[in-house]
């Protein structure tokens, strides 16, 4: 397994990813020239050398239900190669289908408080009960705020 330092240097070897901290000494990094709405290509690494990278339409790989792959056990190579392809996929107009699909998810706390996820033609909105809670302009953004929230997908 990779240390976290390793990893570092491997994702900073992509000029086209940019580092943004985030909370409990993880990092994300992001994509800025995404062509889709999805721009953290690295998401949660963290010290321990846990960390996800998005993959969600590249064949060969199992992603969970926000698209990522865990890469905690990925050698040099197999990282490089994610990474690759998960640019290569950014890098790519979406069709107007995968916009056609209207998602709706519930969302729970460790309290049982519950918001739903929805999508609204271009837009992703978090409602409590009937109240707008936030609107965000990727299915990854307000994933990532549901998550800081304390929300985990039901």
């Amino acid at each position: 397994m990779l240390t976290y330092e390793e990893k570092i240097k491997i994702i900073e070897s992509f000029p086209e990813l940019t580092q943004k901290p985030v909370s409990l000494g993880r990092t994300n990094f992001q994509f800025e020239e995404s062509l889709k709405e999805k721009k953290n290509v690295v998401f949660h690494l963290h010290p321990n050398g846990n960390g996800f990278v998005y993959a969600e339409g590249i064949k060969g790989y199992k992603t969970n239900d926000k698209g990522m792959v865990n890469i905690r056990d990925f050698s040099e190579n197999e990282l490089r190669t994610i990474l690759s392809k998960s640019i290569e996929s950014l890098s790519v107009e979406p069709t107007f289908d995968e916009y056609e699909e209207e998602v709706e998810e519930i969302w729970i706390n460790e309290n049982g408080q519950t918001l739903i996820l929805v999508s609204e033609m271009d837009m992703w909105n978090v409602y409590a009960g009937e109240n707008l809670d936030g609107t965000f302009n990727s299915y990854g953004e307000a994933c990532e705020y549901l998550d800081e929230e304390g929300f985990q997908i039901k």
